[in-house]
């Protein structure tokens, strides 16, 4: 498959796997690149030289392209940025941030740049500010997400019919069939996040790992909006954030029950009680830890499968076969 998105990135499949604090680090970045999709490592959870040993590691693992995701919100996204552009790093994403802020300076140096928005009036600024790809990330998403709390299919028709460049879909993707229906509402790739924080290679501990898999319908929620709305699995820690929230908590109290290192605790420490532990609403549907070549190679699989079907007008089955 050939579109603006691959032929962006250098990459085989339009299958982008997000760049997720704690799970996203160059052991999972590369097996994603080597595997024919873009992996990202995350740099939201790393000191610089951290971040430095990671793309060091990573090009070494890879000869395929790879890229990393920067929240612009973090205090030291400059300092990430010059790591990012010293080290040769062709592609970044950027998330929770004014894009307009470094952009232009990322393009000067020859980075394929793409944003993460969560509605059409972001996507409109990303564009101005000239990045070269969004990604429009709906509410059923892990992690840091939207006000708006736009759905998946609902916001790939805005945007994509809204600008002109490339939209990447993410947001409660996990599967071929998922794929499809967003390529067919109008993006050109998918981002997965919660697929790959379950993968062998992700670097989230094996608790968490397997509490994602034991993830059961309605096991997350959307948290914190007064602050930083961030979907979580429901544990001891989001009971004591939901109970704070309706009991009508302020921005300082959430920041305070917060505190310091609590989604390291969760997702990287394998504190699943205290920990925050940020994952989308597909976990519901994750059942295994798979090799992250395994997961590219079942989405794809199943997304030329079902194309084909609906193709040939074959549509009324939807179970694998």
């Amino acid at each position: 498959m050939t579109n603006r998105i691959t032929e962006l990135f250098g990459i085989e499949y339009p299958i982008i796997q997000g760049g997720m604090v704690w799970c996203s680090g160059w052991q999972l970045a590369s097996a994603v690149s080597n595997a024919g999709g873009l992996g990202l490592i995350g740099s939201g959870s790393m000191h610089a030289e951290t971040l430095n040993e990671h793309i060091e590691k990573c090009k070494m693992a890879t000869n395929k392209p790879f890229g990393v995701n920067i929240p612009l919100m973090s205090p030291y996204a400059e300092e990430i940025i010059n790591i990012v552009i010293k080290s040769g790093v062709r592609i970044v994403f950027t998330s929770a941030g004014n894009p307009r802020l470094w952009t232009a300076r990322l393009k000067d140096h020859g980075i394929k740049v793409a944003h993460v928005v969560s509605s059409l009036k972001f996507a409109r600024k990303s564009e101005e500010a000239g990045v070269d790809a969004v990604v429009a990330e709906g509410f059923e998403a892990g992690g840091h997400n939207g006000r708006e709390e736009t759905t998946t299919f609902v916001l790939i028709p805005l945007v994509s019919e809204g600008i002109s460049i490339p939209v990447i879909a993410a947001g409660g993707i996990g599967s071929g069939r998922a794929m499809l229906a967003a390529i067919t509402l109008g993006a050109e790739g998918v981002q997965i996040g919660s697929r790959f924080a379950a993968s062998v290679e992700s670097s989230a501990h094996e608790n968490f790992k397997k509490q994602i898999i034991a993830a059961q319908e309605g096991g997350t929620e959307l948290t914190m909006k007064s602050l930083t709305p961030v979907r979580l699995l429901k544990n001891k820690f989001y009971e004591v954030v939901k109970t704070a929230e309706l009991s009508g908590a302020d921005p300082e109290k959430l920041k305070s029950l917060l505190g310091r290192g609590r989604a390291k605790k969760g997702m990287f420490e394998g504190d699943l009680e205290e920990g925050e532990l940020e994952i989308g609403q597909v976990s519901a549907m994750i059942r295994r830890i798979e090799p992250a070549a395994d997961i590219v190679r079942d989405i794809w699989t199943e997304f030329v499968k079902e194309r084909k079907k609906l193709c040939s007008g074959d549509i009324g089955n939807t179970h694998k076969s």
